[in-house]
């Protein structure tokens, strides 16, 4: 059940977990409690409780109590009867506990870093979203905001062993980079890592078996033989360095004790491997975007296609003529993916100093997000350039997976594109009913205009498009979608 509350004076709504109580308790708890879900560790190891609601209770010592509900950005929080109302200045203290006292809602704490504001309970509500709801509408009322108990967990870095060298998510300042020149990774990671979104990567090969990757592999991974069947899973799949930096780059798992992260590393990653020598027609690569958006194209299922698509296949020197039938592949994912929301569709632009992106037709294509690459000093690098450029992503030195099992240091947009997909992944993952367009907007108005370079009148540059991708202001932009 969607339930609504004000915060800051913004209307906002959570979901209401169906048939779920929480009580936090001091003494041993009588009831059997639901099914272990790890989303809820922390609370339990606060001593909260969840039970259901039409259970008979036999709590002791118990303290607090509310439901469970689902923040759009994914976060649970439990709604008790406390929230925090500010009144009117102008009251005096005596006028102003009489007011709260009027409105059923008993004094707790005053709160001394503002005037007139309280922690209180309600008495006459249902719970502190009802109270926020109709206090809001009180002229004597500046604020009503429910206190919800959160998990506020510590921003700690990934403890993968080369999480340090991976400056793109957390830049320190190592290397002679530029501290904060990254994509705000880490802060991301405090809402979401990407669980429940798919990522296509199309490439050459991939290493699927490699150890910091092949928990993320989805079963409907695949391959095109020489003869153009599609062989649906990885064994006999070619193996290709840049294929598996780049799924790297995407989603390498995380505090698993191997290697670094990838942008998304809770994602799902759809691999399929095409061209496998790097020759073939653009038809093989067609098939490979229209499996992408709809696994049944190539007898598959459906629902097992991607919500997010990266390639970084093509010339540099940007010199690409596009096939009506790879365009109509393109278009066919864009609109007809993710169950007729579209496909996000990102492409590595050309390497190349003064390269027109223009001349390159699938990466300029109206339905392709072009993406080249920054330094860790924020500035960008040697690729591509024009109108078409639409975001900039680090992808100079940057670590990832091998297609040996190891790790190593690479350069190019072929892996600022798969960094993108990865940020995009966690902006989806707090709210997997955007649209295709709707996504896009979220990645072009959350990125950050860096290179200390003057942006058009809408937010745009030729190097450098709307900016470079910013993983945090994505997910808040996302989370902040609602429709009617």
């Amino acid at each position: 059940m969607i339930r609504e509350y004000f915060v800051r004076g913004e209307r906002r709504t959570v979901d209401e977990v169906d048939d779920v109580v929480a009580v936090r308790v001091d003494g041993p708890v009588v009831a059997e409690a639901l099914t272990e879900d790890d989303e809820l560790t922390p609370f339990r190891e606060a001593r909260w409780v969840f039970v259901p609601a039409s259970a008979a209770l036999v709590l002791e010592s118990a303290q607090d109590a509310g439901r469970l509900v689902r923040r759009p950005s994914g976060r649970l929080g439990i709604v008790t009867r406390r929230l925090t109302v500010q009144l009117s200045e102008d009251l005096s203290r005596e006028a102003a506990e009489q007011a709260l006292a009027r409105r059923g809602l008993t004094l707790v704490r005053r709160l001394g870093f503002a005037p007139n504001l309280f922690e209180v309970d309600t008495t006459e509500h249902a719970d502190s979203l009802a109270a926020s709801v109709e206090l809001n509408a009180d002229p004597l009322v500046a604020l009503a905001e429910p206190s919800l108990v959160e998990h506020v967990p510590q921003r700690t870095a990934p403890g993968d062993p080369r999480f340090g060298e991976q400056w793109q998510w957390a830049n320190t300042g190592q290397g002679g980079g530029a501290g904060g020149a990254d994509v705000r990774a880490l802060a991301a990671w405090g809402t979401t890592r990407g669980a429940g979104i798919r990522v296509a990567v199309i490439d050459n090969g991939f290493n699927a078996e490699h150890e910091d990757l092949k928990a993320g592999v989805h079963a409907a991974s695949g391959f095109f033989s020489r003869t153009g069947a599609f062989v649906r899973g990885v064994t006999g799949m070619p193996k290709n360095d840049h294929g598996t930096f780049c799924a790297g780059i995407v989603g390498a798992r995380q505090n698993n004790e191997l290697g670094g992260s990838g942008a998304a590393p809770e994602a799902d990653l759809l691999l399929i491997a095409c061209l496998g020598d790097q020759v073939g027609t653009q038809t093989t690569l067609a098939r490979a975007v229209g499996y992408a958006a709809d696994p049944s194209t190539e007898g598959g299922a459906a629902e097992e296609g991607a919500d997010v698509l990266v390639s970084s296949l093509g010339p540099n020197g940007a010199d690409w003529d596009l096939t009506a039938t790879l365009s109509l592949a393109l278009e066919f994912a864009a609109s007809r993916g993710r169950g007729g929301r579209g496909l996000a569709i990102f492409w590595a632009a050309s390497n190349g100093r003064d390269v027109d992106v223009l001349k390159d037709e699938v990466v300029s294509h109206a339905d392709v997000i072009a993406v080249v690459r920054s330094t860790r000093r924020d500035l960008e690098d040697n690729a591509a350039r024009g109108p078409e450029v639409e975001l900039i992503a680090p992808g100079v030195d940057v670590v990832s997976t091998t297609g040996g099992g190891g790790y190593g240091t690479s350069t190019g947009t072929s892996f600022a594109a798969p960094c993108a997909a990865g940020c995009a992944a966690l902006a989806l993952a707090v709210n997997p009913e955007l649209t295709r367009d709707e996504l896009r907007k979220v990645m072009r108005d959350s990125a950050d205009k860096i290179g200390g370079v003057a942006y058009d009148a809408d937010g745009h540059h030729d190097d450098y498009g709307f900016g470079r991708v910013n993983a945090a202001r994505a997910v808040e932009l996302a989370a902040a979608v609602v429709r009617p």
